[in-house]
């Protein structure tokens, strides 16, 4: 079962608090795990297939991840694609400004890719939540002001719109 932990705060402790998240997590299962943090404004991820024990060993390697103050944290099943570093979460847009932990299936998530392939975005994984990420990325390059934008902008062509061009050219 997969599991996320999030945190915000001060004094370098992000790192800490998300693999001691993950460790608490372990007795639900998972197939891989991964983290990001934000640190001076630069995001800094480490994702392994297996123990939540191989991401702390590589995080704890990282200067800048052990100072961080804030990120994000995944324990992963496998439900697009198999359990190897490439599909672990957390996953980023291509800017590398935006990442993203999620659960769940997006049902639509072969359409969208195609759509973001033609706009000229590349894949590293074959999650559904890589195309998550990269069709957020593309409404906050595209005229959403903040992140919150874009993710109500991601949410519109299913609901208002019927398409994304058209949630795209709304967003604006």
């Amino acid at each position: 079962m997969c599991g996320i932990v999030g945190y915000i705060g001060g004094g370098a402790k992000a790192c800490e608090v998300l693999i001691e998240g993950l460790k608490r997590l372990e007795y639900r299962g998972y197939d891989s795990a991964g983290l990001c943090v934000c640190h001076e404004g630069q995001l800094r991820i480490h994702k392994a297939p297996g123990r939540v024990a191989t991401v702390e060993a590589q995080a704890k390697e990282d200067p800048q991840m052990l100072a961080a103050d804030a990120g994000i944290a995944h324990t992963r099943w496998a439900t697009h694609g198999q359990p190897n570093e490439a599909n672990a979460h957390p996953h980023c847009d291509d800017s590398g400004k935006i990442s993203l932990v999620h659960n769940g299936i997006i049902e639509n998530y072969a359409t969208l890719k195609q759509y973001l392939i033609e706009r000229g975005h590349t894949f590293a994984s074959e999650t559904d939540t890589e195309v998550l990420v990269q069709l957020i990325g593309e409404f906050y390059d595209n005229g959403c002001k903040t992140l919150e934008d874009a993710v109500l902008a991601y949410l519109r062509p299913a609901s208002t719109t019927g398409s994304i061009s058209d949630a795209l050219e709304n967003s604006r």
